[in-house]
């Protein structure tokens, strides 16, 4: 399975990586908005030459241009940017005809990937397709249509599958490859599976409120920037660089289509601040409550502290603090895990690393357990509204 899945050096979990997990700095990093600018368009639009996996060795172009209509493209979590469409376009096109969604490749309204269509014989034809950071660190508002509508930045798409969407390449057809990638489901990932060959998926997280987090990923590998460049590089098949001598890792590529926009790829998701919770979606005088239990009875605070609420900045955690479990842990360079900052925390469930807790009331009601913390029902659901408010 090891040798398989050497072949699938998959998405963005800029993801998976991009949960950042650190107590803010003492000073605030300023942002040069023209980097920001630019790290936009390469969040939202370059493959940095990905196109060697995703075209090259699983040849999902073809698999794209023969079976995936728009139907079936928005049952596995792909989005519609709706900002880019022409009026009235959605009301006009076949949405289970696989053409139409070569038009919306054309019209670069599929967000995080990019297909190179052009015109042969008369006819529009995909000849080369690739991801971007925003297939996984992206979504759209459904403001027109489930799963297609203005894009949101940073949200983590948890109706994507990206296991799913690898199964269809015919590289991938053994049935040990197969078993691992239908055992994902829906917004979760393995970034570590083609380097250890362990089937452990995680949640893909938010990109948004990394300002000032220095590290990166569930279990605090190291920077942004530093995850940026393993997932594009191991996981997307990016043509850039990737040394680790940590993982034995020393990949090289000439040209390099990578680092040298890593600083502006971080300048713009430093950008992307959690959303704050929409107006009379939590209990404002419960969530009051909820904070001094946050900071006292619960000992939240204690690890979620800061402005960040993270005090990963100092620290790492073993598993058996946490209480999740371990495997992500053991697979890590730091085998401990990192406190995730809260900020957004009502948006993306479900939540722990590997998604076990459906709920909010699901992560209070684990730690009160593990923790024996004694909380009352009243306490817990007056924390809960507060995480909602955060």
């Amino acid at each position: 399975m090891k040798h398989t899945s050497k072949i699938i050096t998959l998405i963005p979990l800029i993801l998976l990586g991009l949960s950042g997990c650190n107590e803010s700095s003492k000073k605030e990093t300023m942002l040069d908005p023209e980097l920001v600018s630019q790290g936009k368009e390469i969040f939202r639009f370059d493959t940095f030459g990905d196109e060697q996996l995703w075209t090259d060795t699983l040849q999902l172009h073809n698999v794209v241009a023969g079976a995936v209509d728009p139907v079936t493209a928005l049952s596995v979590g792909l989005k519609v940017d709706s900002e880019v469409l022409p009026e009235g376009v959605l009301q006009t096109v076949d949405l289970t005809d696989p053409a139409t969604t070569i038009t919306l490749l054309k019209l670069n309204a599929v967000v995080g990937l990019q297909g190179d269509v052009q015109e042969i014989n008369g006819k529009d034809t995909l000849v080369s397709l690739g991801a971007t950071c925003a297939l996984c660190h992206s979504t759209v508002d459904d403001s027109v249509a489930p799963g297609i509508g203005k894009r949101l930045d940073g949200w983590a798409n948890r109706d994507l599958n990206p296991g799913v969407i690898l199964s269809l390449s015919p590289a991938l057809q053994d049935q040990a490859t197969q078993d691992v990638l239908l055992s994902w489901g829906a917004g979760k990932y393995d970034a570590y599976w083609n380097q250890d060959g362990l089937n452990d998926p995680t949640v893909i997280p938010p990109a948004y409120g990394l300002k000032d987090v220095a590290l990166a990923t569930y279990t605090g590998e190291g920077s942004i920037s530093y995850w940026n460049a393993y997932v594009a590089v191991t996981q997307m098949g990016a043509q850039g660089n990737f040394i680790d001598e940590r993982l034995g890792l020393n990949i090289m590529h000439d040209p390099d289509l990578l680092t040298e926009k890593l600083p502006a790829l971080e300048a713009y998701q430093f950008s992307l601040n959690a959303p704050k919770a929409p107006e009379g979606s939590f209990d404002s005088d419960a969530a009051t409550r909820g904070k001094v239990v946050f900071n006292n009875q619960g000992n939240c605070g204690s690890c979620h502290s800061g402005d960040k609420f993270t005090d990963a900045g100092t620290q790492l955690h073993y598993p058996d603090v946490v209480g999740t479990d371990p495997t992500l842990a053991s697979r890590s360079l730091t085998g401990k895990y990192r406190t995730t900052p809260l900020a957004g925390v009502w948006q993306h469930p479900p939540y722990f690393h590997d998604g076990s807790a459906a709920t909010l009331l699901d992560v209070v009601e684990h730690y009160n357990n593990h923790l024996a913390l004694g909380l009352m029902p009243s306490e817990k659901d007056d924390l809960v509204q507060y995480l909602l408010s955060l």
